[in-house]
């Protein structure tokens, strides 16, 4: 014998009751479920049954203006093209997409002035939460956080007392991973190139790097320390006036972009890797694996971090009540090719290398 046909709207169309009744749960329990809020996992697992059984769609202007909600979540970060954004983005929209959001993402560019009114545009209720990941934190930045009138997560370092959820990495000792690695394999005259010092990144690796040679007994020579942005042009570049005035056994670079820029840079002067120069970048991220040789690279763990960012983003949309969280993701070295055990080639000594044009060299 079939189901009792269930009685539909005058248009036709399934409603929440209808829902509720097909899966055999209270209306109050389906609409919880449809609107993301929760329930057991039984009951989720019957109403979304049920909803794509009787073809259920939900009014989202209506589910708006009865909710407060918009049942979208905003992400803003510097650059979209940046792989370790992708992976952060992608691990993000996993989550918000299992509680029925949907992601917005938003290039920023790096500009404070972007970030902040970003902040305080989509907050003003045109979205129900965000997650952001400056690498410039100012006073402007603080004040839009803490006075958003929807959540917030940072991805990022904040002041210990920013009232602001919160998921971080420790770069500095991520840094100190790659030169620890480098110096057990013998490379003793260790570069480094970075992104801009007025970033929060770029002040945390440069102080790391500069701790980590003073812990080993190295002594700092700023001819091994050059300085760009986070991109793979400026890593290129910025490796080539490295490589012109010094002589580097080793390269740790800010990110796998400066990093490719480096490995190169290091091709093009006839400098192979890691026999000559071993290099190691940072975020291992998928770009770290495309190469030749593979790069080795310190994992910040940008998926995980966004994973528990929107995590914490959709427990603090729930319940408004709960005191600041701050979460951190231990960085880690994955080793490969690009710096590996490969014993260092004595080189003559001498000047500095003269580099050949890098023009036509698609390496």
């Amino acid at each position: 014998m079939g189901r009792k046909r269930l009685q539909e709207p005058a248009d036709g169309r399934p409603t929440v009751h209808t829902v509720a009744a097909r899966a055999g749960v209270s209306i109050a329990s389906a609409s919880r479920v449809l609107n993301g809020v929760g329930g057991s996992a039984e009951t989720i697992r019957k109403v979304r049954a049920a909803a794509a059984e009787v073809g259920y769609v939900p009014n989202a202007i209506a589910r708006s203006l009865q909710s407060q909600r918009t049942g979208l979540i905003a992400l803003a970060v510097e650059d979209i093209g940046n792989p370790v954004y992708v992976e952060m983005m992608r691990a993000i929209e996993a989550v918000v997409a299992s509680s029925g959001r949907q992601l917005l993402v938003h290039a920023t560019g790096g500009r404070i002035d972007n970030e902040t009114a970003l902040l305080r545009r989509l907050a003003n209720r045109y979205v129900d939460g965000m997650i952001v990941s400056p690498i410039r934190v100012t006073d402007d930045h603080l004040a839009a956080l803490v006075d958003s009138p929807v959540p917030v997560v940072v991805v990022g370092q904040l002041g210990e007392d920013t009232p602001v959820d919160n998921v971080r990495t420790d770069s500095r000792n991520g840094v100190a991973l790659a030169v620890d690695h480098l110096v057990a394999n013998g490379r003793h005259r260790i570069g480094f190139v970075n992104g801009p010092l007025d970033t929060v990144p770029g002040a945390a690796r440069d102080a790391g790097f500069r701790s980590a040679l003073a812990r080993h007994g190295i002594p700092l020579d700023e001819d091994l320390i050059e300085v760009g942005d986070f991109q793979y042009a400026a890593g290129r570049a910025a490796t080539e006036r490295l490589l012109a005035r010094t002589d580097p056994d080793a390269l740790v670079c800010a990110n796998d972009l400066i990093a490719v820029g480096a490995l190169h840079a290091l091709l093009a002067a006839g400098r192979p890797v890691p026999q000559d120069v071993a290099l190691v970048g940072m975020d291992d991220t998928e770009l770290a694996r495309m190469m030749f040789p593979q790069l080795s690279s310190v994992s910040l763990g940008s998926a995980e971090r966004g994973r528990r960012a929107a995590e914490l983003l959709l427990q603090r949309i729930a319940d408004p009540t709960l005191p600041p969280r701050r979460e951190q993701v231990p960085p880690s070295l994955a080793i490969r090719a690009s710096s590996g055990t490969t014993p260092l080639v004595p080189r003559p000594a001498g000047p500095p290398t003269t580099q050949p044009s890098s023009e036509g060299v698609t390496a």
